[in-house]
């Protein structure tokens, strides 16, 4: 499937967003503060950098934006869920608040998966299981079309002295050229590479990069982070990583990253 406009690839990245609830205790006295964050803003500069055309839909976003039907997400050639739990997309205002019918945004994706579309699920605590198996993934729709089989059970690996890749595949294309000798990370979930799926890197017998297909789409599963805390600076500033991340973005587009980047590539990040 190839919906690209001025021939960018179309990229839907949500989640990487969050608020944060802060009790502040001094003494007697105690008061609160809250915040809201985002954690993605060099992974997004990074593909909008390299010509991607990129839309970012925030966490708290998903209920009142995320697309309804199939012909809305195929809109995009390439859905990124970061972070992000699956009880964001199945418990929408309609059905959550008022016990009304709504469409599963979750089946909607594996359809558009399987009917060409890129789905790529990076790890975090609201990733695949994640922490205390609140995100869900593996009882959801979208077990059936990711790559790799998830745990019934908290899937968090840390690894606080950081941990190294070892790679299965160094030269596979989803790498688009780039050293297979990444900077540290430090943690990631743990999940199983399906029978038919593609361990791309690994740490010890855990996946960190595995790819497969659905129907005639493709899908990855990149168990560490993009950002931090699994993903320290020495990654994030990592002289490969807008390579590394725009190659694996069009690879899941079914595109050939092989090939040299396009004209579009150089635009300036806004």
């Amino acid at each position: 499937m190839t919906s690209t406009k001025d021939g960018a690839t179309q990229v839907l990245v949500v989640g990487e967003s969050w608020i944060k609830h802060t009790v502040h205790i001094k003494g007697f006295d105690e008061f609160r503060t809250v915040e809201y964050e985002e954690g993605g803003g060099v992974f997004l500069d990074s593909l909008e950098a390299s010509g991607l055309d990129v839309t970012y839909m925030r966490a708290h976003e998903i209920s009142g934006r995320f697309p309804k039907t199939l012909e809305e997400l195929q809109q995009f050639d390439v859905v990124v869920l970061s972070d992000i739990g699956a009880n964001s997309f199945l418990l929408a205002d309609e059905t959550f608040l008022r016990s009304e019918r709504s469409v599963n945004r979750l089946s909607l994706l594996a359809d558009f998966t399987e009917a060409g579309g890129g789905l790529i699920m990076v790890g975090g605590y609201m990733s695949f299981t994640g922490i205390d198996g609140k995100a869900r993934y593996g009882m959801s729709p979208l077990a059936p079309v990711l790559p790799v089989t998830m745990l019934d059970y908290d899937d968090r690996i840390e690894v606080p002295e950081g941990l190294d890749a070892t790679f299965d595949e160094p030269n596979h294309e989803i790498l688009g050229g780039t050293p297979a000798e990444w900077p540290m990370l430090l943690g990631y979930n743990r999940v199983i590479a399906k029978s038919d799926a593609t361990v791309v890197a690994r740490f010890g017998e855990d996946p960190l990069l595995v790819v497969g297909t659905a129907g005639v789409g493709r899908t990855v599963a990149f168990a560490s982070d993009l950002a931090p805390h699994w993903a320290p600076p020495e990654f994030v500033q990592w002289q490969h990583y807008q390579a590394l991340w725009t190659s694996i973005v069009n690879w899941a587009a079914g595109l050939d990253t092989s090939l040299p980047s396009p004209v579009h590539a150089i635009a300036a990040v806004d």
